[in-house]
This record gives C-alpha cells, sequence and structure tokens, in this order.
C-alpha cells in the first residue's frame, strides 16, 4: 500500500490506496476551515483539474467539503493549473488544483494555492495537516452552506493575459505550423486556442481530453519521440510537449531534434534579458546554461530550492524579470507567479518570430552542456549532517558544496556539478549532473550513485 505523500506540491497518492474519496474530504474540510479563518467575509474557491479518470470522483469528495464548511466553490472544470492560478488571483479567496502534474495516471493529488494564486507554503500546508489530524473542521449551518457555480470563463482570461504581453501580430505574421503533444491532459484547452489566435497551424497530438496519456506524462526528450516524428514529417517550425496540466513545456526543434526540457528556461530567459535587464531566479538543479546566458547580458542569477512555489516565492521577493525551473517551467511574472507552459511556448514563439530565424539556428547559438538525471528508489536522503558523511570523499575535491535542498557538489574547470536530492512528490532520490560532455556528466553520477548505495550498505 502506498503512503500519501504531503509536501507544498500538494496532497499526493495512488488512487484507490493513499488517496480516496475519504481523504479528499477530510483535506477539503481542512482546507475550507483554513481559509475561512483568514477571512472576514464570503470565502470563494476556484476549483479546477486535469483529464485523469479519477479526478471527477476526487472534485466531487473534495467540492463537497468546501461547501460543508461554508466556502462558496467555482468549478472551472478541465483547465490547465496556471488557467486555475490566474483565476485564482483574480478572482477568488484561493482555490484547489487536482491534478498529479508529471505522476502516472493512476496517481491524483490536491494542489492548494493562495489568494494570490501561489502554493501555500509549508506553514500552511503544516497548519492544513494539523487540522486534518486533530478532525477540528468547521461545518457551516443548514443556510449557511456554500454555493456551487460554474464558470467557463477561466480559459478566456488566461489567453487573453497571454497575449497582451506579446507582440502577438509579429508572431502572426510568420504563420508558424506548431505540433503539440498534450498527452491527453489538460494543456489543450488552451494551447490550441491560443495559437490559433496567434496565427499559427496547429497540428495535435494526443489532445482529447480522456486522461489516457499515450506516453510518460513527464515532458523530456525521451517521452517525446512520437511529438518529434510529427514535427519532422509536417515540416513544423517547432513542437511543444506538455505535462498533464500544463505548467511546464519542453521543444522540439524543426526537423524534429528534442530538446532537452532544460532549454525551455534558457531559451525564455535569453528573449526576456534582451528585452530587459534583470534579476533571473531558478532552482539550485537547473543548467549552468542559464547562468551564462544571464551573465552575456550583464544580469545576475539566485539559486533555490527545487519547487515552483520557492522559485516564485524568490522572484516576487527581489523583483526578478523572469524565473522558472529546468522541467520545462517558466515564470514571467508580468503574467504571474507561478511556472505556466503555455506562457513558455508563447515566448519561445515571439523569439523565433522577433528572430525571424528557425529555432533551430537560435538554439545552437545558447551555451551547450549535457545534463543527465537519474532517479533511486529511496524513501529518505538523511540530514545535510549525515550526507556529508555519505560524500565526504566528493566533497573534499569540489570548490563548492551547496546543501539547502540535498547536496550539490560544484567543480569550477571544467565546469561540472552533481545535485543528489530527495524527491518531494515521489518516494526517490533524484541525482542530476551536468558536464560539458556526457561522458563525465555520467560519471559524475556513477560517482553519487556509488557513494549513495555504499551508506545504505548495498
Amino acid at each position: 500500500m502506498s503512503e500519501l505523500i504531503v509536501s507544498i506540491s500538494g496532497v499526493r497518492g495512488i488512487v484507490g490506496e493513499s488517496l480516496n474519496a475519504e481523504v479528499a474530504l477530510k483535506w477539503a474540510h481542512a482546507y475550507g476551515t483554513y481559509v475561512r479563518s483568514l477571512s472576514a467575509g464570503n470565502c470563494v474557491i476556484a476549483v479546477g483539474r486535469d483529464s485523469r479518470p479519477s479526478g471527477e470522483m476526487i472534485k466531487c469528495a473534495l467540492v463537497s467539503g468546501l461547501l460543508e464548511t461554508g466556502c462558496d466553490v467555482v468549478d472551472l472544470g478541465i483547465v490547465p493549473t496556471p488557467t486555475l492560478q490566474f483565476y485564482i488571483r483574480e478572482k477568488s479567496n484561493g482555490g484547489v488544483g487536482i491534478t498529479a502534474s508529471h505522476n502516472p495516471e493512476q496517481w491524483n493529488a490536491l494542489k492548494f494555492f493562495r489568494p494570490d494564486g501561489m502554493y501555500l507554503d509549508a506553514g500552511g500546508i503544516e497548519e492544513l495537516q494539523s487540522i486534518v489530524n486533530a478532525g477540528s473542521f468547521s461545518t457551516a449551518h443548514w443556510d449557511e452552506v456554500g454555493k456551487l457555480t460554474l464558470d467557463e470563463t477561466a480559459v478566456r482570461m488566461h489567453i487573453e493575459a497571454i497575449l497582451s504581453l506579446l507582440q502577438a501580430d509579429e508572431i502572426r505574421k510568420h504563420k508558424f505550423k506548431v505540433a503539440i503533444d498534450c498527452v491527453n491532459g489538460a494543456g489543450s484547452v488552451v494551447a490550441i486556442p491560443l495559437l490559433e489566435e496567434l496565427g499559427c497551424k496547429v497540428i495535435p497530438l494526443h489532445c482529447e481530453l480522456t486522461g489516457e496519456f499515450r506516453r510518460p506524462p513527464e515532458p523530456t526528450p525521451n517521452s517525446l519521440i512520437e511529438l518529434s516524428e510529427v514535427v519532422r514529417k509536417e515540416g513544423a517550425d517547432v513542437g511543444f510537449g506538455f505535462d498533464a496540466d500544463a505548467d511546464r513545456v519542453v521543444i522540439v526543434l524543426d526537423g524534429g531534434t528534442r530538446c532537452s526540457e532544460e532549454m525551455t528556461l534558457c531559451v525564455a530567459v535569453k528573449h526576456i534579458l534582451s528585452k530587459r535587464k534583470g534579476t533571473v531566479v531558478t532552482n539550485v538543479s537547473t543548467s549552468m546554461a542559464v547562468d551564462e546566458i544571464a551573465r552575456m547580458h550583464g544580469c545576475n542569477v539566485i539559486r533555490t530550492p527545487v519547487g515552483d512555489l520557492n522559485v516564485s516565492s524568490k522572484l516576487l521577493e527581489v523583483g526578478g524579470v523572469i524565473g522558472g525551473e529546468g522541467n520545462g517551467g517558466v515564470i514571467y511574472p508580468p503574467l504571474q507567479y507561478a511556472r505556466d507552459g503555455l506562457l513558455g511556448m508563447a515566448l519561445v514563439l515571439e523569439f523565433m518570430a522577433e528572430r525571424d530565424e528557425p529555432l533551430s539556428k537560435l538554439v545552437s547559438e545558447l551555451p551547450q552542456y549535457k545534463i543527465i538525471k537519474r532517479r533511486v528508489e529511496h524513501k529518505r536522503l538523511g540530514s545535510p549532517e549525515e550526507l556529508k558523511r555519505c560524500f565526504e570523499h566528493i566533497a573534499c575535491s569540489a570548490d563548492e558544496v551547496v546543501d539547502f535542498d540535498g547536496i550539490k557538489f560544484i567543480w569550477k574547470s571544467p565546469k561540472r556539478w552533481v545535485h543528489i536530492r530527495q524527491s518531494k512528490t515521489e518516494d526517490i532520490i533524484r541525482i542530476i549532473a551536468e558536464a560539458e560532455d556526457e561522458s563525465t556528466a555520467n560519471a559524475l553520477c556513477d560517482m553519487a550513485m556509488k557513494a549513495l548505495l555504499n551508506s545504505r550498505g548495498e
């Protein structure tokens, strides 16, 4: 039996095991109680979901719990997570997304948001957990039970907000042919009409709202082979692959070459910094190519622990111009402080239009590194002190050690690094390494893997 995973990324589990209607109801009661304690007047909670088959069942339990606490609920239907977040900021006191994002379809999750559309922080999640554990829910009198309404305007709001930030006419002039793979998740409800309004010919792949994932839902080069073939055969100018809730996007170049998921942020940073100088914020696992691009424009980069909220919060704090993560997530403050794969796609198209060159050529001009990502089944990584002991022989040779999210070792010449961290969404340890060539990156992963297995006596 799998365990429920509770973190700032939400309450996540396998449906029918650790996550069921009863669990969703309890957490809905807790969130409704929490939001009402912070609001003086009427509470409105927006709810949206991806297309997973379990989503409707989870939503029914969630909505019932929220209504019982006296919160009004606005059901947005199947929408991307960034669409939900944008709507929350504009129209509600909070919100809950029902999506396990990149996890396989047997998983689902509840993601809790603040009134500004950003994720509830660790303190907020701990408070919800305390309310669940104590069972101290507030329930409304019969004549104060919340009301449920439907609102189909969220997609339109999101599209119009993105268009308002773009040189849309410049994109329209090029009449780009664009292939998209939405993994039969929520992304197509925004991606297709947005592209059409930008004058693009859309070639859809896996754009049905069935929740039947025809490829692994995490967008990586290995999961976008079919999209790559479509781009090549159709002569598309570019392809975009999304995860199930479309907060992340990965690029396939003209000709069908699949980019690393790291390249999405690199392209977005290059594009934005060429227009406006300022601080870039990204996580500790993201490619050092971002630092080089920022340096070319006289800008600095701030690193945070992995996670949308960590990057968004620091971006807000320092007034940064753009941020994101190396998993294909782009955060652009003029729109919202949230990862947004639809916006990421739009920025790439604007970059192509303004440079008036094939994306393959534009990407070839960016710094090129090889990044390797591995995963090890493991439930607990250990404290910073334990990590330093475990990887002591690696630390001795490194030029810099970063220990605010797992442990990362950095060497300056030749440039390379390896990062070992506990996943917040799965019971695994992630090992990520980057170097100027693939063999060095693999060797760094091997070295870290060996030290980790030795520490477990394997």
